[in-house]
This record gives C-alpha cells, structure tokens and sequence, in this order.
C-alpha cells in the first residue's frame, strides 16, 4: 500500500514537473503578441549590403525597383570622412499596404494629406555605427513611376505630437521638385534617412475635420511603427496613394484628422487594428468624407491572416 502510494506522489510530481516546464518554455521565435511584432513580421524588411568605400561609385537596386547610385567621398562620422567596409541598410515603402505594414503615413507636417510617390528608409554603417546623416556628397535616386508630371521631395520626422510621425520639408538648399523622367523620378539627395516622393492630395474640395473612436480599444493608440501602444486608425483614399493616420488624440479611444484638413466628399476607408497579448482585431468601414464627420470603428477578434490580407487588399481599393 505505501509502495502505491509513494508511486502515485512520484507520478503526480513527474507530471507537475514536466508541466511546469512545457509551460516554461519561451514561445516561439515567430510568435506574433503585439502590433509591433506584427510590423516586424509581416511590413516591409530591411534590405542589407555591404560594400567597401574602395568600390565606389556603386549602385545597388532593391527589390522593388529603387535604385541608388553611392558617390565616392560621400560618408563622414563626426565629420570625419569614412573609409572601409560600409553596410547599408534599405527600406522601400511603394503601396498603401507596405506603409500600412510598416507603421508609416503619408501625413504632411502641416496636418494636410500628401499622395505618395514612393518612400523609402535608408542608413548606412561603419564599423555598426550610422554615419552621419547629411552626406558630403549626395546620392542619386531612382524611383520607379506610371506617371508623367513633377513630385516633390520630403524626410521623415518622428517627433510629431511627441512621438507620431509625418513628413516635412527636406534642408534649406535640397532639391524640392522632381520631373518625372524615363518611368522614374530621378534626383540627387544629400540625407539619409526617411526619404518620401509625394504630392499634395489634388483635391480643392472644403476641408474638415474627421473624428473616430474604438470603443473597444484592446490596448492604446499606437505611435509611429508601434515602438508603443497597439492600436492604428488609418483613412485609405479610393483611387489615390493616400494613407492619412489619424493620430492626434480627442478623448478617450478616440482620435482625429489634422483639423480641417480632410476634403469633403472624397471616398476612402477607415480600418482600424491592433494587436495585443497575441489576439488580432480589425475594423473597416467605406466612408464618403461629410462636413464634421464622426465614425465609430468596433474591433471584432479575428486571426493573422485576416488582417494582413484586409492590409494587403488596399493596393486595389
């Protein structure tokens, strides 16, 4: 009887034991728990290569078509011109999905949306540190186009509101305007950083203000590619490469446009998503743009897939 026993305690603790430690075990390297794991995962990736400074002049081209021209004598840190191997590290953000993916906007500093061209991340590192950012010699860009018609020139600014983002006027003295030449934008620009073809929405319609809540907001608005917070509202221009973030905070779970400067009467889609302690939620409503417009965006629990695949869908809205 106490054989029987003493062997029931030891497979009771066995069995406590090896539960404890299936529980343990870290989750898998590709589990997603939050928004910004999902950026990581399913936005755009990094594009790496690693040439010396002896090799230049070097062009690379990256996957979806940018092409990038690196000058000799162009890389300091410090101010001190930088000789040996350097890594680039490169990000194109071509379709509304990839800036959706990315945790990126196409917002102008000013509150006004811009329709973009094509925008794209870049660094490049010596010895794993960044050079400096203004370059002693600029690079020459090539980004794919359908259009005829000129495209201005912005650099990414991530302090918006604290710590949201849009775009803004690159450095006194840098090319502004650029010409559509050959399918392709061509033009020489001294930054690294977030680089963004765009112009202005081209429409002259009165301008509002758009108001929208989550009522059941899992977590707290997100910030620029997720560094904090879960939630994302996006309005999706139809027809045009517009993804205007709303950001700016009106109460609780509720955030808006810039004011006034939504157009009145433009179509598009509102979606909203988060993701928090490994849980996707999504919304999405087709909207016509109304003077003082407030919209209410109710998340329902969904899966991966379903949201990368609504995100995806955009590029044909």
């Amino acid at each position: 009887m106490k054989t029987q026993k003493l062997l029931a305690v030891m497979a009771a603790g066995a069995f406590c034991f090896y539960a404890c430690k299936k529980n343990d075990a870290p989750p898998p390297e590709d589990q997603i728990s939050n928004t910004r794991d999902f950026i990581e995962k399913a936005g755009p990736q990094v594009q790496s290569f690693t040439f010396s400074t002896a090799d230049l002049p070097k062009t690379v081209t990256l996957k979806g078509g940018v092409k990038i021209t690196f000058p000799a004598g162009a890389f300091t840190k410090n101010g001190v011109e930088v000789t040996g191997n350097l890594t680039v590290e490169a990000m194109e953000l071509l379709k509304r999905s990839q800036l959706v993916l990315g945790g990126v906007n196409t917002n102008h500093i000013s509150g006004m949306p811009l329709q973009s061209d094509g925008s794209f991340f870049l660094d490049v590192k010596s010895g794993g540190q960044s050079v400096d950012a203004v370059l002693k010699e600029p690079l020459r860009i090539e980004i794919p186009t359908e259009r005829d018609g000129f495209t201005q020139l912005w650099v990414g600014a991530d302090t918006v509101q604290g710590d949201q983002f849009a775009w803004q006027n690159p450095r006194q003295g840098a090319q502004r305007e650029v010409k559509a030449e050959g399918m392709a934008f061509v033009f020489d620009f001294g930054e690294l950083g977030w680089v963004n073809c765009d112009i202005f929405w081209s429409m002259s319609n009165p301008k509002t203000t758009v108001k929208v809540s989550v009522p059941n907001n899992p977590g707290t608005m997100a910030n620029f590619r997720a560094m904090s917070g879960e939630t994302y509202v996006f309005f999706i221009a139809k027809g045009d490469n517009v993804v205007a973030q709303l950001y700016t905070p009106d109460g609780e779970n509720q955030v808006k446009s810039y004011d006034n400067a939504m157009p009145v009467g433009a179509e598009g889609r509102l979606i909203a998503f988060s993701i928090k302690d490994g849980k996707f939620y999504f919304a999405k409503k087709d909207i016509t743009i109304s003077e003082d417009q407030v919209e209410a965006l109710t998340l329902a629990e969904t899966t991966e897939s379903t949201v990368q695949a609504e995100i995806t869908a955009l590029d044909g809205f």
